[in-house]
C-alpha cells in the first residue's frame, strides 16, 4: 500500500504533492515498483494534528480521486479517513476500500456505510483522537487490550454482514516507542484473528528516536522493521517507499513459510 498525503501536515510528506502532475508522477512511480493499493489521506493523523472539518477534508481528496481515476482506471484507491460521510462519498466517486485509524470510533456511522457499500474495511487500534492520543498510552495489558480491541471490533463488523475485514495494530497511535516495539515483537499473536494484518511503520518516530535523525533518515530502519513484521504475519505494508518494500517482500517470499 502506497502512501499518498494530500495534507500541508503529514509528518513526513506534508504539503510534498500539491500540483497535478507531481500527483500524477508519484502514483505512477508507486504502482510501477509494485504497489496493489494507493491510500489517499486528507486528515493528517499525526500526533497532534491540527484539526481539518469534514468540507476541507472532502474539498482536498474529491479532485484527486477523479484525477486518479481519469488516469489510471483500474487502480484501487484507498481512503484514510475515520468520517462515514467522507467515506460514502469517496465510495461513490470510485474509492475501493477504507482505511479508519479509529475503526468507528469517532464516527457511529461508518460501519454502516462500509456494510451498505461492502468494500473492504481496514481498523486500526488507537484510543482518544490524533489530537489527545499520546496521553492515552495506559494499559493494563498491551496485547491483551489490543486483541480484545479488536475481537469486538470484528464482532460489530461481522453483525453488520461486513465480511471483508484488515486489522491495523496502530504502530504510533496511543503507544509509546516501547509499546510499539512490543507490539511488533508480539505480531504474530493477531494472527489468532484469523484476518489480513496491515502494517504501517514507515518512517515513524519509533524508528528516528531510536536511531536518531528524522524521518528523512528513516528509510533503512523502515525496510529493517518492514522485514521483521512480515516474519511476524503481516499480510500489507503501508509505506512510502515502495519499491524498497516489495523488496522485503519479495525476500520474505523465499525466507519465510506462506508469504504471499
Amino acid at each position: 500500500m502506497g502512501i499518498l498525503n494530500l495534507t500541508p501536515d503529514s509528518f513526513y510528506d506534508g504539503g510534498k504533492y500539491k500540483k497535478k502532475n507531481q500527483i500524477l508522477n508519484q502514483v505512477e512511480k508507486m504502482l510501477n515498483e509494485g504497489a496493489t493499493f494507493i491510500d489517499l489521506g486528507a486528515y493528517s493523523t499525526r500526533p497532534g494534528a491540527v484539526y481539518v472539518s469534514e468540507e476541507e477534508e472532502l474539498g482536498r481528496m474529491l479532485p484527486i480521486i477523479d484525477l486518479l481515476l481519469g488516469k489510471f482506471p483500474d487502480i484501487l484507491l484507498s481512503i484514510d479517513t475515520f468520517r462515514s460521510n467522507v467515506a460514502n462519498v469517496c465510495i461513490e466517486r470510485g474509492a475501493a476500500l477504507i482505511n479508519d485509524i479509529a475503526a468507528g470510533n469517532l464516527d457511529d456511522n461508518m460501519m454502516q456505510v462500509i456494510a451498505k457499500h461492502k468494500v473492504p474495511y481496514i481498523m486500526m487500534h488507537m484510543k482518544g483522537t490524533p489530537q489527545t492520543m499520546q496521553q492515552e498510552t495506559n494499559y493494563e495489558n498491551l496485547l491483551k487490550d489490543i486483541l480484545l480491541y479488536f475481537s469486538k471490533k470484528i464482532s460489530d463488523a461481522r453483525d453488520l454482514g461486513i465480511n471483508d475485514l484488515i486489522i491495523d495494530p496502530g504502530f504510533g497511535f496511543a503507544k509509546d516507542v516501547e509499546q510499539n516495539y512490543e507490539l511488533l515483537q508480539k505480531l504474530d499473536l493477531f494472527k489468532a484473528l484469523e484476518l489480513p494484518i496491515l502494517v504501517g511503520l514507515s518512517r515513524k518516530s519509533m524508528i528516528y528516536k531510536v536511531l536518531g535523525g528524522t524521518g528523512n533518515e528513516a528509510l533503512n530502519g523502515t525496510t529493517a522493521l518492514n522485514m521483521y513484521a512480515l516474519s511476524k504475519g503481516a499480510a500489507i505494508l503501508r509505506v512510502h517507499d515502495v519499491a524498497e518494500a516489495m523488496q522485503c517482500i519479495k525476500l520474505a517470499q523465499e525466507l519465510i513459510p506462506d508469504t504471499d
